[in-house]
């Protein structure tokens, strides 16, 4: 049997880059405008996100296997907040967190997120979802401004609402992948009041009243782009470029979500390379 070769935390961090540059996201993860010495520590919360997410998503495994799974993970970072790591990962993440002084509730905050993404695929309101974004995608985003020692509370503020609009442009976006779980991200209440039929999500019709409940929710994800961006009031540097070209790239998908006349059923918008491009250049723009 071969023996699993043992890493170094500093062999680690680099695993965790390389990770994060291998998976497609709305904005790069690991990009030009983090500092170098800033990129670890990134790239390892995006890890311990990402895998999470993974185990909330594994379809070869149970209901009751997932959440097995994510329990264990839940208790596996106790302990690596205490100190107590069983690998390299781990003990890389126990340094970030020391080191850069983050608040661990964001973590478990995104475990409970996770958790929830295994047994619940629908939402009876909007605010069932801002509660959900409150777990799987705000906490991102205050731990970001945390590693750049950043606490302002209307910062944190503001950091919200760019995170919650990420998450509700990723799961307009997602539409067609996620009809295939059987999860769906627009309230029940408003797909009865636009008299959407759950059936359409199943047969993939495009009809007028699904348009019209997308375009509702993709004007609602705009209007909170529109208020997270003074957050960028409150940063400098490259961090401030960062956050700008992250807002570019989230409403450059609702904006080809509007291109393709709110087809998010049969269509799934993506960024190109040079869209990541023209995006980078319009950051740097005043």
């Amino acid at each position: 049997m071969t023996k699993r070769k043992i890493l170094s935390p500093n062999d680690a961090y680099l695993k965790a880059e390389e990770f994060a540059k291998s998976h497609y996201e709305n904005f790069p993860v690991v990009s030009l405008f983090i500092k170098k010495e800033m990129r670890k520590h990134v790239a390892i919360i995006y890890w311990f996100a990402r895998t999470a997410d993974d185990i909330a998503d594994e379809d070869n495994f149970t209901v009751e296997e997932r959440l097995l799974k994510i329990n264990n993970f839940n208790e596996r970072l106790t302990h690596i907040v205490a100190g107590d790591y069983t690998d390299e990962y781990e003990h890389a993440l126990y340094l970030t967190i020391n080191e850069r002084k983050l608040t661990p509730v964001h973590f478990f905050n995104l475990l409970k997120a996770f958790k929830q993404d295994i047994f619940q695929q629908k939402w009876n309101t909007f605010n069932d979802i801002l509660d959900y974004c409150t777990n799987s995608a705000n906490p991102v985003g205050r731990l970001i401004l945390e590693l750049y020692n950043v606490r302002d509370d209307k910062a944190f503020y503001y950091s919200d609402k760019i995170c919650t609009a990420l998450q509700l442009t990723n799961f307009y976006q997602d539409v067609s992948k996620d009809i295939l779980k059987n999860r769906i991200y627009f309230p029940i209440d408003e797909i009865e009041k636009f008299g959407v039929k759950l059936k359409s999500f199943e047969l993939n019709e495009n009809n007028d009243n699904l348009r019209r409940l997308v375009k509702f929710n993709v004007e609602r994800a705009e209007s909170f782009f529109r208020e997270g961006e003074n957050l960028l009031n409150y940063l400098s540097g490259r961090l401030q470029y960062e956050i700008k070209w992250t807002i570019l790239g989230g409403r450059a998908i609702l904006k080809k979500i509007i291109k393709s006349d709110y087809n998010v059923i049969n269509i799934r918008p993506s960024l190109s390379k040079f869209d990541y491009f023209f995006l980078f250049l319009k950051s740097l723009m005043p």
